[in-house]
């Protein structure tokens, strides 16, 4: 299992993550920045568990955020 973290209200909305996993990221159309699909909130983080077929793509996407509010922990 791994886990993804996202500082969402320092995205930029710059799209990095939702071309590396696109079934997992989605841009917002009310605010333009980027989502953890299936995400849930807790004072201002977003985390959410997914399996290991998930960690290289996700990986992809912590690396290439310009911001670094993506955060993959191998649990």
């Amino acid at each position: 299992m791994i886990r993804i973290i996202q500082q969402r209200e320092k995205c930029i909305g710059c799209n990095a993550c939702v071309e590396a996993a696109d079934y997992r990221w989605r841009i917002s159309r009310q605010d333009g920045k980027c989502t953890l699909v299936g995400g849930k909130e807790k004072r201002g983080f977003y985390s959410l568990l997914v399996d290991d077929h998930e960690l290289e793509d996700n990986i992809l996407a912590k690396d290439n955020c310009p911001v670094n509010i993506i955060q993959v922990v191998q649990l």
